[in-house]
């Protein structure tokens, strides 16, 4: 405890010594993690929004007006076998029909063009416990034989089969674009803090050479030499990262219910136990920034 006490005492004796470089320090670690904080939180709530985006992708599989209940009942069992599918409906032309005139309430006139027909076929309905083997199911279905043969236009199978190809290839590229992006971008951060307490470390150590070689002399172990270090670097770490969580928690007051209200139909949301665990995660990994970067400045500039 008396070693931890000395440790303390000798790393605000640090601060005091390099006041400058101390603050560069500290307003470094905090700028980066509070980056990684606003990436951590924002790409949470992205993600939460990709995977609601992700869950209505689904697959339609429109099929003849004469095919029959055996071979439509025979392709939905196959669809319920493949793997990606969490379940499968059907829809009759009626339905059809009665949903397209509840989607058409405010143009009742379209509906009247109809003069009494029933221009809509009906359909299986595909949703998949994984959104991004659409392509993967729906080359499957194509592919099968009950399909080809009840499909709405059996001279060409493959526009039968709505997913909205196009959409869904742009819209898993630019998902994982952005996660790809939000990773680089916290390694980032997390590599510029580890160079500024490097930093801050060697020149506390230029700065205590003299009483450093007078410790050697009297055969001071490695371990207390080096222990007021490694403090300084955990406190400068320490401070950022509180500095970090208390501005993360005041944006979280007042910015995230502005962004939520203007974004009504996104589901722009923070659960409290997720964000704990964000503001946890920021704190450890503050003090790991600063006892690796205070570790590796004494490895390279303290010979001990």
């Amino acid at each position: 405890m008396s070693s931890l006490i000395y440790f303390f005492k000798e790393s605000l004796i640090g601060f005091s010594r390099n006041v400058s470089t101390t603050l560069g320090s500290i307003v470094t670690i905090f700028l980066s993690l509070l980056i990684i904080g606003v990436f951590a939180i924002g790409g949470y709530i992205i993600e939460n929004i990709v995977s609601s985006i992700e869950s209505q992708v689904s697959i339609t599989v429109y099929v003849s007006d004469n095919a029959g209940d055996a071979d439509i009942q025979q392709l939905q069992n196959y669809i319920q076998g493949l793997e990606p599918v969490q379940s499968v409906g059907f829809t009759t032309k009626e339905e059809a029909l009665e949903k397209f005139r509840s989607s058409m309430v405010s143009n009742p006139e379209i509906v009247d063009q109809l003069d009494g027909q029933n221009p809509l076929p009906a359909s299986i309905d595909v949703q998949l416990s994984d959104p991004q083997r659409v392509e993967e199911v729906a080359q499957a279905i194509a592919g099968n034989s009950t399909f080809q043969m009840i499909c709405e236009d059996p001279a060409n199978p493959a526009d039968s089969l709505k997913y909205g190809q196009k959409t869904v290839e742009k819209l898993f590229s630019l998902t994982n674009y952005v996660r790809y992006i939000g990773i680089a971008l916290i390694a980032l951060m997390i590599f510029i803090a580890l160079v500024f307490i490097n930093n801050t470390i060697r020149l506390a150590i230029l700065a205590r050479r003299k009483e450093i070689a007078i410790m050697r002399l009297v055969g001071a172990s490695n371990g207390f030499i080096r222990g007021p270090f490694l403090m300084e670097g955990a406190l400068h770490a320490l401070i950022g990262a509180l500095l970090a969580v208390i501005s993360l928690d005041l944006l979280r007051r007042f910015a995230l219910p502005l962004v939520a209200n203007a974004l009504t139909w996104l589901p722009v949301t923070l659960e409290t136990e997720t964000l704990f665990f964000i503001y946890g995660a920021l704190i450890l990994a503050g003090l790991f920034i600063g006892l690796v970067g205070s570790s590796l400045a004494m490895r390279r500039y303290l010979k001990v």
